[in-house]
């Protein structure tokens, strides 16, 4: 049993990997024991709770299956879909990883996964339909969902009021009235990050939803944020600019509350914030300055949350022992317990949302307005392309028009060559 922490630079990292799908006894448990390895990332964003959380996981595991040598390797966000697509083409890494939706369909396409489906064959009912049916493709499973995110809005209600505004604004017109208030006290209303590396989940696409819009048609053939909600979307961002309603650096920071300029009061407020970053508002602001409200509304009240859901990528080689290892991470004991430790909600009906802070009741009560991403084969690649022309509109170098023009001719031959 072993839980390690995989440095991003490590250069040796994919070899240490390569165990997965191994049928070489003298790799790990030995005695024709199978093994199984599991890329998984910080989920729980404490390293020290993270580590403890799947060592004990593993060491569960293990006493009810002792033909299964399990190891859950550590990795970071960063650089996490380079490596991923590394492992997958080379045929040397996990059996099983963590992924989003979008990343499942894009590696599904690829041929790097294969369906899970006996995974969940004993229990598919007790999963929330949504989480399974964003997952399947060509009515297979290629997900089993392990937890599911939740994200809304907070504020610092001491800087709202020390600019005379009572009220959390919870409309994109109570955003854009309230900016210059609040840019005289030099504190910018709304948190954006327009770093290419911070994903549009959490940033410009809900904004789009909000308006009204769509990444793609619905079909999927074509791109649809070129058009007039996705125009009105960045607009809005740019209108908040001009007013001193974004951080001086929108357009290249990134999305880190932690020393950013929510925990530093120069921001007030966040429209997709999940529970641990809360905690980290609260521990920098006071609680008692820190308000949590529900998804901020445009011309839909729309905000951004997914299942993280386990792949079975085409290394493996022992698909039985994979069921059961996938099986056992989303099983309601562990999905529950992961839940506490992370502040995420579950993917199952039988397992209940974390209690005992209102905060939790409010991102819970905000999952009803949660999409899930924009699940197409370039949806990654799309994202890239964009996230670029986004920035060069905030930092003034092309106009709103041309930045998003520009990025649809892009992800147009994107689509017609397939990625």
């Amino acid at each position: 049993m072993r839980v390690r922490s995989v440095a991003v630079a490590a250069a040796a990292a994919l070899t240490v990997a390569a165990c997965g799908g191994s049928d070489d006894d003298t790799a790990g448990g030995g005695g024709g024991s199978s093994e199984i390895t599991v890329w998984m990332y910080p989920v729980i964003p404490d390293q020290d709770a993270s580590i403890a959380f799947w060592d004990q996981v593993e060491a569960d595991f293990e006493a009810e299956h002792d033909d299964i040598d399990l190891t859950i390797e550590q990795q970071p966000w960063e650089g996490r879909d380079e490596k991923i697509a590394t492992a997958i083409a080379s045929g040397q890494g996990p059996d099983l990883v963590l992924l989003t939706p979008d990343q499942t369909l894009q590696y599904q396409v690829s041929g790097g996964l294969k369906p899970l489906d006996g995974a969940v064959e004993d229990d598919r009912d007790a999963y929330l339909p949504s989480a399974l049916e964003v997952v399947t493709f060509e009515d297979e499973l290629y997900g089993v969902p392990i937890y599911h995110t939740s994200t809304t809005t907070a504020y610092n209600m001491a800087a709202f009021q020390a600019a005379g505004i009572t009220e959390p604004p919870a409309t994109w017109d109570d955003v854009l009235e309230a900016a210059p208030a609040l840019a005289a006290n030099g504190v910018s209303v709304l948190d954006y990050s327009g770093s290419p590396e911070t994903t549009l989940n959490l940033t410009f696409y809900p904004l789009l939803w909000q308006a009204g819009g769509t990444i793609f048609t619905e079909d999927g053939s074509d791109v649809a944020f070129d058009g007039a909600e996705g125009l009105e979307a960045l607009q809005f961002l740019l209108d908040l600019q001009e007013a001193g309603g974004l951080p001086a650096d929108a357009a290249t920071k990134t999305n880190l509350v932690d020393g950013g300029p929510l925990t530093t009061g120069t921001t007030a407020m966040t429209y997709a914030i999940t529970m641990p970053d809360i905690e980290i508002m609260r521990t920098s602001l006071g609680a008692e300055n820190v308000t949590v409200g529900a998804p901020l509304s445009g011309e839909e009240q729309v905000s951004f949350g997914i299942p993280g859901v386990l792949a079975l990528t085409s290394i493996n080689d022992d698909e039985d022992a994979a069921y059961e290892v996938a099986s056992f991470i989303a099983s309601p004991d562990v999905n529950a317990a992961l839940n506490a430790e992370a502040g995420t909600f579950p993917a199952r009906t039988d397992v209940d949302a974390p209690t005992g802070d209102e905060a939790l009741a409010t991102l819970s009560d905000a999952l009803q307005y949660a999409r899930p991403g924009e699940v197409e084969p370039t949806s990654r690649q799309v994202m890239a392309v964009l996230s670029a022309q986004l920035q060069a509109a905030l930092q003034g170098s092309k106009s709103p028009e041309d930045a998003l023009a520009d990025a649809a001719s892009e992800a147009r031959d994107l689509i017609a060559r397939g990625g």
